[in-house]
């Protein structure tokens, strides 16, 4: 009996536990959903998790209204900033739900935005193996692994060249006696494998990116050298001996250069390593074995240039026109692209651009000669550390043709050893890109033979810079005139009468002219020299407001009369004076000019989203100087709280006469969420006002190309000498590449174009999510991808092409898994699915 009396409690006790427990559960859902109702997010998210901790097994019937508590609160915190209790509110979901890929995908949304790219993508990732058929999860996946793995990867793995040329060096060395190798910034890890096959007794590598770090381990032990090779997930300036290496070693192997061989910070992790990680150099005529001294491949290099004309380079970085559909541009306004380097700032910015000269459209004109920029020693500590102190070496080039100058290109000689070399020049077939240096801020770009090209070049901030750019005319010792840059030294120079003359001209504007150095991007100066753009958007405008005006102004005149009757007064007011004006909204990405090209179309009152307080100045110098009143422009984001509200009412009861909206982006995809916003702006939109651009089609056609190919994958074991690389790193490859010259890219077509996707936003009912397309071969070849392109149509007979030579856009292509043989005559069937602002374009066989 004694021992009855507690069981009989404990199973009453259990019973009125579980009945309470059923109880709290029941409130909480209840209290969750009043909460719901009325947006209180933040606690029904806390009843959600309590009712799921106490009562799991109903996480299938709470599942889809917990996930949408859980991304609504995660606004909320997003909003406020609390991005500790974001992060903690994600990790609860995901204990709760560990296999829930909507959850790990928008847990990676949140990561990304807030920078952590690495972290994002392992989310991203995890939801696309969760749900191989989760587009968005795919998408986002796509888009962080441009960012994780770059481009360049496959290029250079590609490049049988170069590594040839690595191995041969490498292995040279370590034959040579120096059996202990650093890899400094490994990626995938080839250059120490190379060390390893060469017969090093010891190798290590340090990569900093977490992404590449892993890929490398996956790589290193695929080729059973994981033993016999040391990974080290961390900078090579944080290498510490013997805590992360036990000793010095006799070798550093390291490819950390850019297109402006600095601009990876090789001279910097060199300076480092000389100083603390590597043994001392061998002297000049010193004998003994290579273990014993330190040294550095590549050994040496020596930086080449050349001042060349180039029109595609010009549209992208200087804004060339003076008049834009009727805007004039002041000359307080100036223009600079960010590869704009001045003398007098301390911007660690990359001060050039990159481009792959061989295939840029429309081709370059050398102006000069080729010549010798500086050599660098990589196995000398001093020279090294002089670099980045030495005052900048003025050069001064003789012009051998008649041109407009536009850029520096700029190339260089990698010397890995006294018998290895690489050229990155641009005569070169090679995975490198060159160095550009566009010029800005001359009076006149325009030289001739006799002419001198003068500029400046040094190494601050660890970057190649070329600075100080000006024109030595033959007339006179210093043509001044021809230059805005100031150089007291060489200003000496000329006489006296010459100097006052060339300074009276470097006048451009009044002295109590406000005047705004404006910074654009590339694609946004080459948006201000696309005069197609401007003169049809300023056409389509017309035509919508225009086709108003009847409208407007008979219920305008109505009012008036009924109004003039009732106060028994004459018409003291001209029509002009009480029309409401048209409201124009432009909510296009960047810098935008075409409110003020709605603003000339008469009684128009239009909005600008552009963000930039230097963009929002620029824009008011621009009003000014064409004799707008200053009130004319209204900047809408100082109208609304937040980015996301930015589709809204001009006024409580008014509504739009025309939305702009950007469809596409500069890379040649369709904007994220644009089908969406065009809903939203349908809404807003006044009786015959007009979402701009109405309609789009997009473009596409077959072609054949090796170069499309081996720019999205590594093409098997080949390329990377017997190397198992390509399985591991081809997991971050994406079924399409953006930011293609579809003019210049080195392809065989093997089909006309046809139309692949309508998107309407004014008729949404004409879009389908999925269609079939026929596409008639008329070349045999492989088809490697599918390039593809858009007309956007401002209405009916005002069309916009994005693959046209003066297009500020570029374009982009699918590139096939598997090439397909095809032979002429055939039909091939595309299969096209439109999903949110993803397209995706595959091949049915």
């Amino acid at each position: 009996m004694s021992n009855s009396r507690p069981r009989s409690r404990r199973d009453a006790g259990g019973g009125a536990g579980a009945a309470g427990r059923d109880e709290l559960v029941s409130r909480s859902l209840q209290s969750a959903e009043h909460c719901l109702g009325v947006q209180d997010f933040g606690t029904a998210y806390a009843h959600y998790l309590l009712v799921l901790s106490l009562a799991p097994e109903l996480k299938d019937d709470v599942k889809e209204t917990f996930q949408y508590t859980l991304f609504r609160w995660a606004e909320e915190l997003d909003a406020l900033n609390r991005i500790q209790d974001l992060l903690g509110c994600y990790e609860q979901a995901l204990e709760l739900f560990p296999d829930d890929e909507v959850i790990c995908n928008s847990m990676g949304e949140h990561l990304f935005r807030m920078g952590f790219r690495d972290e994002a993508a392992g989310y991203f990732h995890k939801a696309v193996k969760l749900n191989p058929d989760f587009s968005d999860a795919k998408e986002n996946f796509y888009r962080v692994a441009n960012w994780l793995v770059e481009r360049w990867h496959f290029i250079m793995l590609n490049d049988t060249k170069r590594n040839t040329i690595y191995n041969a060096a490498i292995e040279k060395a370590v034959c040579l006696g120096s059996k202990s190798v650093l890899d400094i910034g490994a990626g995938t890890g080839i250059l120490s494998m190379f060390a390893k096959k060469a017969g090093a007794h010891s190798v290590y590598a340090c990569e900093l990116s977490k992404t590449m770090y892993e890929l490398a381990c996956d790589v290193v032990a695929a080729n059973k050298m994981e033993a016999g090779i040391k990974l080290l997930h961390m900078k090579s300036l944080d290498i510490e001996i013997p805590k992360h290496i036990p000793e010095r070693v006799s070798l550093v192997v390291t490819e950390t250069v850019d297109a402006g061989l600095f601009g990876e910070g090789i001279v910097e992790s060199l300076i480092h390593a000389w100083e603390h990680l590597l043994l001392q150099p061998k002297t000049k005529g010193e004998s003994g074995n290579s273990e014993q001294y330190g040294k550095v491949i590549p050994a040496s290099a020596v930086i080449f240039g050349m001042a060349v004309e180039c029109a595609e380079i010009r549209r992208h970085h200087r804004v060339g026109i003076k008049d834009i559909a009727g805007i004039h541009l002041p000359t307080n306004v100036k223009f600079q692209s960010p590869a704009y380097s001045s003398v007098d700032t301390e911007e660690t910015i990359e001060p050039y651009t990159t481009e792959k000269m061989s295939r840029v459209p429309g081709g370059y004109l050398a102006l000069t000669e080729c010549f010798e920029i500086m050599t660098v020693d990589f196995n000398n500590l001093q020279e090294l550390k002089s670099l980045a102190t030495k005052k900048p070496d003025k050069i001064g080039i003789p012009v051998i043709k008649e041109g407009i100058l536009d850029a520096i290109m700029v190339w260089f000689v990698l010397q890995l050893d006294d018998e290895h070399s690489l050229s990155t020049s641009p005569s070169e077939e090679t995975c490198w890109e060159q160095a550009v240096y566009p010029i800005q801020d001359l009076a006149d770009y325009r030289i001739k033979p006799g002419d001198h090209v003068m500029m400046e070049v040094s190494c601050q901030d660890c970057y190649l810079r070329i600075q100080s750019i000006s024109v030595l005319g033959l007339e006179c010792e210093m043509d001044v005139a021809k230059s805005f840059t100031q150089n007291k030294d060489l200003l000496s120079l000329g006489n006296e009468a010459e100097l006052c003359s060339a300074l009276a001209n470097l006048q451009t504007s009044k002295p109590d002219a406000v005047e705004q150095a404006c910074v654009l991007e590339s694609t946004e100066i080459a948006l201000l020299n696309n005069i197609p753009y401007h003169e049809g958007f300023k056409m389509a405008m017309s035509k919508v407001l225009s086709s108003l005006t009847p409208e407007k102004l008979y219920q305008t005149m109505d009012t008036h009369c009924q109004n003039e009757m009732s106060s028994g007064t004459g018409q003291s007011n001209t029509v002009q004076n009480i029309l409401e004006p048209f409201y124009v909204l432009d909510v296009s990405e960047g810098f935008s000019i075409l409110p003020i090209i709605a603003g000339t179309l008469g009684q128009v009152k239009p909005y600008s989203s552009v963000e930039k307080d230097q963009h929002r100045i620029a824009l008011d110098l621009i009003s000014e100087a064409n004799h707008f009143p200053k009130e004319t422009l209204e900047f809408w984001l100082r109208h609304v709280e937040d980015e996301s509200a930015m589709l809204q009412r001009p006024k409580s009861d008014k509504l739009w006469s025309i939305i702009i909206l950007d469809v596409i982006e500069p890379s040649g995809l369709i904007q994220q969420e644009i089908m969406e916003k065009a809903a939203i702006s349908r809404c807003l939109l006044q009786s015959g006002g007009k979402i701009f651009p109405q309609y789009v089609l997009m473009f596409g056609l077959l072609v054949e190309s090796q170069t499309l190919l081996e720019e999205n994958a590594v093409q098997g074991t080949e390329r990377t000498l017997g190397l198992n690389i390509a399985p591991f790193i081809n997991q971050f490859q994406v079924p399409i590449r953006v930011f293609l010259d579809l003019s210049s890219l080195p392809c065989i077509p093997l089909s006309k174009p046809v139309e692949l996707l309508r998107l309407d936003l004014m008729t949404p009912y004409l879009n389908t999510s999925n269609r079939e397309v026929k596409v008639y071969i008329c070349k045999s070849g492989r088809v490697t991808a599918i390039p593809f392109w858009y007309h956007m149509y401002l209405d009916e007979e005002i069309r916009l092409d994005t693959s046209s030579e003066a297009s500020h856009w570029k374009q982009a292509a699918v590139v096939l898994d598997n090439p397909i043989q095809v032979e002429m005559g055939e039909e091939l069937v595309l299969s096209v699915q439109h999903h949110k602002s993803n397209v995706s374009i595959t091949v049915k066989q």
